[in-house]
């Protein structure tokens, strides 16, 4: 009896399959990109521009807490976030007229403090609320002397706008201000 040998498989091509399904995978796969807050930083203040935090007269911080049960404490009374904006824009474009309120928007601050159970919803609406009230402010005071919207400005312009109404909005790190 004769033994006929196996064939054997051919596997010199196996290796190419396999590098060509790997390229394959890699140019078709979506990888997932972290999301988040897409928040501008303010520029730097100029040497002149520097605060000094002595000078800083009470009445010229508006502070924002929000619990952790996403409520608003604002100014020591409960707000909801659809009064805010409005709350904001009276406090930065007093121009003293209250003396309770800022003196000018160039000396309001915003301090911000969330506590650790905030929800990040909540969270996003507070920063939302408050930067459409500067931005808010920016349009009308454009609107008036350059007929644009603040965002359409060019250069000096628009310098000279963020001179009048800088965003100032100091944010404090989380901690537990009550709620839950």
């Amino acid at each position: 009896m004769s033994r006929r040998s196996l064939p054997e498989i051919n596997a010199g091509s196996m290796a190419d399959i396999a590098f060509l399904l790997l390229i394959f995978f890699l140019v078709t796969t979506t990888m997932d990109v972290d999301t988040g807050l897409v928040r501008k930083l303010p520029a730097m203040p100029e040497d002149e521009e520097i605060i000094d935090d002595s000078q800083i007269k009470a009445k010229n911080i508006y502070v924002v807490l929000v619990n952790a049960k996403d409520q608003l404490l604002v100014e020591e009374e409960l707000m909801g976030i659809s009064q805010l904006r409005e709350g904001a824009k009276t406090f930065l474009d007093n121009w003293g007229k209250n003396p309770t309120l800022s003196d000018n928007p160039q000396k309001a601050i915003i301090s911000l403090q969330n506590d650790r159970g905030t929800s990040y919803e909540m969270y996003i609406k507070v920063q939302n609320e408050l930067s459409a009230a500067y931005r808010e402010l920016r349009d009308r005071e454009a609107q008036k002397k350059f007929g644009v919207n603040y965002t359409e400005l060019k250069g000096d312009n628009k310098k000279e706008i963020r001179k009048m109404y800088p965003e100032k909005i100091s944010e404090a790190e989380p901690k537990n201000v009550g709620g839950k």
